[in-house]
């Protein structure tokens, strides 16, 4: 009861999602970025994409555009879709969602342990420069999402909208800074109270449990940091932005709706540089969306079974998924910044855990990257039988956001044929 009840107090401190940087620090980070574009990452999954409307027919440049590559047109020279590619040992159907960003096996097992997830990764490698470390997303009406702590628990994610908007600019009262403040103060004796208790025996310990410890200290003691650097950022006005805040959408069916305030909202974040990593999980349901057309629930329309009608609708409802992706990356690219633009500084990662939601398959997972500042313009086509590693390409993010890591999850190495511009 009482860690649980110090792991309330620290997440109601908001320490969990606030990362944040000293004042000295964040000039010098500044001054560096006026030399190297700031680099961000942005990561979406959904229930299923429909391969034989995505994949093109042939590899390489040049592609012909499939139907749900159409409404990313304009965008066709930012982009790389990667086919025959997942995680080694990944199953469990949509229970692989969990797996998605960190590529740890077996997520339907009783057994299943996650990992790191890759954002979660980032924020531990990037040095800190924004009020939030990361944002984790989700369309629907709970709080799980695609992101997971070093201890392989679940980030919270936020589903509301509006408290999204509340949290990235609507300053608080002088009461409610003060009282921020306040609770951030407890944090920092609460984190002195565990360290002290956990400190007594390090004296009479095995060198095994020593390691254990200090690896906990340094935990404890990145913990007291955030906090301290969270007190200060609560003394600092949020950004200003010249948009209305959003309403939430109350029917939890409306993925339309609720996907673009979501993007909308990520884009704001990374405009106004209040954080440089995003993830989004975009919820289907076991209800019928009010799209034109649409008679059957979405998550229904993906075990479609061949059906020709669950097809022609599922086809009118991911179609509907990449114009709302095609508007989020052109807002990216229209956005600039210092000779640039948000696009080509921000990795794009979307997809979907299962390759064919149907028969809840996670082979042959469907990935799309887009800006980021690599050669695209190409459709990377691996063995769909021997699935090629999907953790490369994150190794491959990884370089280009500036951390150089030999391996991540169940990488192999970088992605082949992806290149830097």
């Amino acid at each position: 009861m009482r860690t649980h009840c110090r792991r309330s107090f620290l997440r109601a401190a908001g320490v969990s999602l606030a990362l944040l940087a000293l004042e000295s620090f964040t000039s010098a980070t500044r001054a560096a970025s006026a030399d190297k574009p700031i680099r961000r990452l942005a990561c979406c999954t959904t229930l299923g994409i429909h391969g034989e409307n995505l994949f093109p027919k042939q590899a390489g440049r040049g592609f012909a555009l499939t139907p749900y590559l159409e409404p990313l047109k304009d965008f066709s020279h930012d982009l790389t879709i990667f086919l025959g590619v997942s995680h080694p040992e990944v199953d469990g159907g949509h229970s692989s969602e969990a797996s998605f960003l960190s590529a740890a096996p077996h997520s339907g097992a009783s057994s299943f342990r996650n990992k790191i997830s890759l954002d979660q990764f980032v924020l531990e490698k990037l040095p800190p420069a924004m009020r939030f470390g990361s944002l984790v997303l989700n369309t629907g009406n709970g709080d799980v999402g695609l992101s997971v702590s070093r201890s392989g628990v679940k980030v919270p994610a936020d589903y509301r909208p509006s408290e999204v908007f509340k949290k990235l600019f609507v300053n608080g009262t002088a009461k409610d800074v003060s009282q921020q403040s306040e609770r951030l103060r407890d944090g920092q004796s609460i984190m002195d109270t565990v360290a002290g208790d956990a400190r007594r025996p390090a004296t009479r310990v095995t060198a095994r449990d020593r390691d254990k410890l200090d690896e906990y200290f340094t935990s404890v003691r990145e913990v007291e940091q955030r906090l301290k650097l969270a007190e200060a950022w609560a003394q600092k006005p949020k950004p200003s932005v010249n948009v209305p805040p959003p309403t939430d959408v109350q029917n939890a069916a409306d993925f339309v709706a609720r996907t673009q305030l979501m993007f909308d909202l990520a884009h704001l974040a990374l405009q106004t540089d209040s954080t440089r990593i995003i993830t989004l999980a975009i919820a289907g349901h076991n209800s019928v969306p009010p799209v034109k057309g649409i008679t059957i629930d979405w998550h229904n329309l993906s075990h479609h079974g061949k059906d020709p009608e669950k097809l022609a609708q599922l086809r009118i409802i991911e179609l509907e998924q990449m114009k709302l992706l095609a508007g989020f990356i052109a807002k990216l690219k229209a956005s600039k910044e210092s000779g640039s633009d948000l696009l080509a500084n921000t990795s794009v990662l979307y997809g979907s855990n299962l390759g064919n939601a149907s028969s809840h398959d996670t082979k042959n997972m469907p990935m799309l990257l887009i800006g980021g500042g690599f050669k695209h313009g190409q459709h990377l086509a691996f063995d769909e039988k021997q699935n090629y590693p999907l953790a490369n390409l994150y190794v491959s993010v990884l370089h280009r956001l500036g951390i150089e890591v030999n391996k991540f999850a169940s990488s192999t190495g970088t992605m082949r044929g992806l290149e830097l511009a």
